[in-house]
């Protein structure tokens, strides 16, 4: 005998193995094409924007959502010759809305650890140490071609 459980949206069958041993009696409920919310990429055939998209990455529900929207909304319609050029307002609305969320919206020079940028500083002093080192020591190779020539006499 099956039985069925919810959790949440979701049905769930426990079958034995008299259920399998007769057809299948499920319906399949075929996909609405209108549904908004079914992935279908960032344009839909109607050419608006999906901003149920994963490829958005949640931008258009977070803290500046609105301020995105309306940046991307402005770029995509837009019929300049420097596409979006007039979107100039929109996007600096989005990027100061986004700087008052750094840690949600990290900008490019706060994504390196510390740590690692005081590895590169002291990587890059004892590379300017080595090459100071190296230009005070007379050339190895002009040592080792006079060495050879008096050998050779």
């Amino acid at each position: 005998m099956t039985t069925v459980g919810e959790e949440g949206k979701d049905k769930i069958f426990f079958v034995t193995k008299e259920d399998h041993a007769t057809p299948s009696n499920a319906e399949l409920v075929e996909e609405d094409p209108d549904d908004p919310y079914e992935e279908r990429g960032l344009i839909l055939p109607s050419g608006e924007i999906n901003w149920n998209c994963p490829c958005l990455g949640g931008m258009a529900s977070g803290p500046c959502g609105t301020e995105f929207k309306e940046a991307f909304s402005c770029f995509h319609y837009s019929k300049e010759e420097l596409k979006g050029s007039e979107c100039l307002d929109q996007f600096r609305a989005m990027q100061e809305c986004m700087q008052r969320y750094p840690e949600l919206y990290p900008q490019e020079e706060d994504k390196v650890p510390e740590e690692n940028a005081s590895k590169a500083e002291q990587t890059s002093e004892e590379a300017s140490e080595s090459d100071a080192d190296s230009k005070s020591t007379s050339d190895p190779v002009q040592e080792s071609n006079s060495t050879e020539s008096s050998v050779e006499s």
